[in-house]
């Protein structure tokens, strides 16, 4: 008799995540020992080389939750049968009595499965950007940093596809733009480090998943705080919607979600295009050239532009991009327009001026 349906689900989905992670490891293999080959040999191993004689090392980010304990356990499953080393990270983010604690729990627990390395990493959430964007960003810089000393060739996350639904309809309250609808990657980060096999799984699944195979779980009260708008939209948004409009409208927004990403990397790889040929002799972004480009474009190009000038993008809404566009647009002597991020930009001789100050 084969597994539980729901543990059989995600063992699927991590298994073909490890798949595409061997095959990128094994390519990478190839391409060091092609570039090793025409230049004299180093006398030390990097220090992110992958420990074990090259053989991969995946990390999973667990809170001790149902999702991420669903996919430590298909990691600790699946691994062993592809020859893949698997390890396991915590974060303590000190937001609650305790957090040490059940960081240390959630570290038994993976150790149990047979993780190894398994660590904690303890953070300090700032202010910038909201509770909840600074705690994720402490909490990705941790897996950065753990990722990096280890020599992970990548770390699992367990959002699943409702966490892709909520992601969406956030992106739409903001009016981000295309973007933002395009929810989460399956594959981001730097050289695709992070990995998220469950979007195409529900939460129930996961929840299912560890309750067949007797795992313990932690709930986060955080989840069911009314202070906290994506608990909000969980407990009340999204299930308002599905009584309104019926079941299905997660697998909905989750299929907008694919199509948006996949027209949004349209847009910016023509953006990335464009940018090139809107600047003058001194790198200069000249109005006339980025007038005559399609809006959907040229406010990519606007955008990359901040960013690159040091305001933070998870700050920088659409209704930014708009001000500097109308700059172009719209052109009537405005003063300089001041950005998150100690960002401005003024329009001086035909051309915009961004720079930090």
């Amino acid at each position: 008799m084969g597994p539980h349906p729901a543990v059989a689900a995600i063992r699927l989905a991590v298994r073909r995540v490890l798949h595409e992670v061997l095959t990128q490891h094994a390519r990478r293999a190839v391409q060091g020992a092609s570039a090793g080959a025409s230049r004299p040999a180093a006398p030390a191993a990097s220090a992110t080389a992958p420990p074990g004689g090259g053989t991969p090392l995946v990390l999973v980010a667990c809170s001790g939750g149902a999702d991420s304990m669903a996919l430590a356990s298909a990691l600790a499953f699946e691994a062993p049968k592809l020859a893949v080393r698997a390890g396991g990270i915590t974060v303590d983010h000190g937001l609650q009595h305790g957090s040490d604690l059940r960081a240390a729990e959630v570290v038994a627990r993976l150790t149990a499965m047979g993780l190894d390395p398994v660590e904690s990493a303890a953070v300090r959430v700032g202010r910038e950007g909201g509770p909840e964007a600074a705690a994720r960003d402490a909490r990705y810089a941790a897996l950065d940093e753990a990722a990096e000393r280890l020599g992970a060739a990548a770390v699992l996350l367990g959002h699943t596809r409702d966490d892709q639904a909520e992601t969406v309809l956030l992106g739409l309250a903001r009016g981000s733009g295309i973007r933002s609808l395009s929810g989460m990657a399956a594959v981001s980060g730097a050289a695709g480090r992070y990995r998220r096999p469950f979007l195409q799984l529900d939460r129930q699944t996961a929840r299912k998943a560890c309750m067949v195979q007797s795992l313990p779980v932690w709930d986060d009260p955080h989840n069911s705080d009314p202070a906290y708008t994506r608990s909000r939209l969980r407990h009340e948004g999204l299930p308002a919607l599905e009584k309104a409009l019926g079941k299905g409208v997660v697998e909905a927004l989750a299929r907008t979600a694919q199509l948006s990403r996949d027209d949004a990397d349209a847009l910016d790889g023509w953006a990335a295009e464009a940018a090139a040929t809107v600047r003058d002799e001194n790198g200069g972004l000249e109005c006339a050239k980025l007038f005559a480009l399609p809006p959907a474009v040229r406010r990519r190009v606007l955008r990359r532009a901040v960013i690159d000038a040091g305001s933070p993008a998870g700050s920088l809404f659409a209704r930014h991009v708009e001000e500097v566009d109308r700059l172009i647009t719209g052109w009537r002597g405005q003063r300089a327009i001041n950005l998150p991020g100690r960002v401005q930009v003024h329009r001086q001789g035909g051309r915009l001026v961004i720079r930090q100050g």
